[in-house]
Parts: C-alpha cells; sequence; structure tokens
C-alpha cells in the first residue's frame, strides 16, 4: 500500500469535467489576461464575503504585499502579528520595508493574543495582522478599539480562513482589508497559485488594482505610481469561480469530518481543536497536540500515514528573520506549541475508510504509549 498522504487527487476525479470545461471556456475566449472571469470572480467572491471590492492577484504573498502597500504601510513602520504562521505572513511584511513586532498566542486556539497587542504599540505602529489561522478567526474587537484609538490599520490574513465566521461576520470583513490565498491545499483552493486583497474601502481598492499591474491606472504604459505585475491568471479565476459555488459544500464536508475526529478521539491523550467563543471554524486544518508528537508521527509511518506539522518552525527563529531580535523564550506559548502541534488528514474528499485508517492508527500508537 502506498504512503497516505493528503490526496486531493479525489476532489479532481469529482470535478474534472467542470473543471476542463473552465479552461476551455477561457482559451476559446481569446481574453487571457484580467479578462471577464477575474472580474466575474471578484465580483462574485466580494458579494460571497459581504465585502465591496475584491482584486485579484497571482498568489497570497502578493496579496498581503499589495494589501499593507495599499494601506500606506511602508520602511519606518512596524505591523504586529504573530510568529505561529506561514513565513509569507512575515515575508510579506518585511518585502514593504516594515518590521514586524510579535505577541504571543492562546495555547487552546493558537490564535494571536489580543491581550498582548496593545502592550506592543509603539510610536511607529501603524498595522495590525491578526492570522486567522488553521480555518477560525481571531478575536476581531479588541484590536478595532486598539486601531481606533491608535490609528493604525488591520489587515486580515485569510489564507486559511475562507468561509469562516466571527460572531456572525464574515472573514475578510472584520478589518480594513484582507489577504486571501487560493494554493492549491486551501479550503478554496485553484489549481495553481493564486490569491486576492478584499476591502470595502474604495480608496484602497482603486490602489490595489494600480499595484498589481505595474502602477497603472488609467492610461497603459502611464505609471502613476511604481506597481508590480501580480495580476491573477484567468483560467485560475474561472476554476475558482466554479468552485466558489461549491465552496458551502466543502465547508460542510470539513466540518463532518471534524465531528468525526472529535467523536472517536474524544477520550485519548491528544488535545483536540477548540473553537475560539464566537466562532464558526472551517478546519482548514485539524490540529491536535501531545508532547510525544514526533514519536506518534514516526509510528503512524509504519500505518502508511504521513502526517503533516503546521508550523513547526515559528518564525521568529528562522534564520532569515535573526535580524528581528528575538530570542528563545521570548514567545514561549508558540514555541512550546511548535514541539507539539500536528495535522490529521482534513480535505473534503477524505473517504471514511481512509479517516477511519487514520483513527484506528492513532489509537493503536497512542494506547502504546
Amino acid at each position: 500500500m502506498s504512503t497516505l498522504v493528503w490526496n486531493y487527487l479525489d476532489e479532481y476525479d469529482n470535478e474534472r469535467d467542470d473543471i476542463l470545461a473552465a479552461v476551455d471556456s477561457v482559451f476559446r475566449s481569446g481574453r487571457l489576461v484580467l479578462g471577464s472571469s477575474v472580474q466575474g470572480f471578484e465580483r462574485e467572491y466580494a458579494e460571497y464575503l459581504g465585502a465591496r471590492f475584491c482584486v485579484g492577484v497571482d498568489n497570497g504573498t502578493n496579496a498581503l504585499k499589495l494589501g499593507l502597500q495599499a494601506l500606506g504601510i511602508g520602511p519606518g513602520d512596524e505591523v504586529i502579528t504573530v510568529s505561529n504562521t506561514a513565513a509569507p505572513t512575515v515575508v510579506a511584511i518585511d518585502a514593504v520595508g516594515a518590521t514586524p513586532v510579535f505577541v504571543d498566542v492562546h495555547e487552546d486556539s493558537y490564535l494571536m493574543d489580543t491581550d498582548q497587542v496593545a502592550a506592543a504599540v509603539t510610536g511607529r505602529t501603524r498595522c495590525i495582522l491578526p492570522v486567522h489561522l488553521y480555518g477560525q478567526c481571531v478575536d476581531i474587537a479588541p484590536l478595532r478599539m486598539l486601531a481606533a484609538k491608535h490609528d493604525l490599520e488591520i489587515l486580515e490574513d485569510c489564507a486559511q480562513s475562507h468561509g469562516a465566521r466571527h460572531h456572525g461576520e464574515m472573514a475578510g470583513t472584520l478589518g480594513d482589508a484582507a489577504a486571501f490565498s487560493f494554493y492549491p491545499t486551501k479550503v478554496l483552493g485553484a489549481y495553481g497559485d493564486g490569491g486576492a486583497t478584499v476591502t470595502s474601502h474604495p480608496e484602497v481598492a482603486e490602489s490595489l488594482r494600480c499595484l498589481r499591474y505595474y502602477g497603472m491606472a488609467d492610461r497603459y504604459y502611464v505609471v502613476e505610481t511604481p506597481g508590480h505585475n501580480c495580476r491573477l491568471d484567468e483560467v485560475q479565476a474561472e476554476i475558482l469561480r466554479r468552485k466558489l459555488r461549491r465552496l458551502d459544500g466543502y465547508l460542510e464536508a470539513r466540518r463532518a469530518i471534524a465531528h468525526r475526529y472529535a467523536e472517536a478521539l474524544a477520550d485519548t491523550e491528544l488535545v483536540l481543536p477548540k473553537t475560539a467563543e464566537g466562532n464558526e471554524h472551517v478546519y482548514y486544518l485539524y490540529v491536535v497536540r501531545h508532547p510525544r508528537r514526533d514519536d506518534i508521527i514516526e509510528a503512524m509511518k509504519q500505518y502508511d500515514i504521513s502526517l503533516n506539522i503546521s508550523y513547526p518552525w515559528p518564525v521568529h527563529t528562522m534564520s532569515g528573520f535573526a535580524k528581528l531580535g528575538y530570542p528563545m523564550g521570548a514567545l514561549p506559548v508558540t514555541e512550546a506549541l511548535a514541539g507539539q502541534i500536528f495535522s490529521l488528514p482534513m480535505y473534503p474528499s477524505l473517504r471514511r475508510e481512509t479517516q477511519d485508517r487514520v483513527i484506528e492508527a492513532l489509537r493503536a500508537i497512542l494506547a502504546r504509549l
């Protein structure tokens, strides 16, 4: 039996005809860059979220980068975020010349500890960047209060939270702007790279459109402010339009899989995911915790099951960000979690028999520890 990996090929088998039809429709249109598919997806995704504007870009990292630039964040500014995240969150901050400032996370939800943010605000702070991690939202109310008090922007990192809600509000509509990734493994994923920045502020949307297209606004080849080539591809946009119609079904399937894990593993020593108050979790990942994480992962390989860790190395511990000056021990909860967390297979097409095999293997290993 081949190693059990997170098999997204099942999704393609289920949706192949529609995906190929999407590709064919774009190729037959003769408009391959910033055409009707991008425009249609931007309109439909903004409507789904309840936002006014969506600007498609080429990946989630640039969605963050352009979001920061459109909000006026640049050299000399500080952006408060977390280290318990994928590196692109911090790479984007660095790319605009700003300085990341880290706060720790909650031990139970793994989300930004908003009680620590006020102490991190300085005269150079311009933005708070909460990461809606693993499929649920950061508590936004205290961040909004701080933003209002200190005249700060809020840019949400929604790469893992498509469709998640916080007290009824959709992730991506909680701050001044929000960045989404449509990497293939995301809750709403393309068949290649893709991203979008969402906002309800007209001036921010206008800046985003300009920035993604070299810095051009009304006239081709006339650069108003230096920008980038960060356009969402027409093919990916058309695929995303079609998958968007199935997004609520994906969320329902993810929640059903999470419920089965919770029921089957409730009596084990694993620390299971906890949904924070007011949140509607979409389970981009099903992250569990155990002090003997590495032993469990190694033992699972004997059952031909490979598991992932998101993330084993907090960003502040990476050599590429040593310049920020955070020593080990600076973020104790983040660092402790990095040695214990791991993810169980989670995707809408996960078969019941496959999930059963994961559960049975885990229970057998935990019983021997």
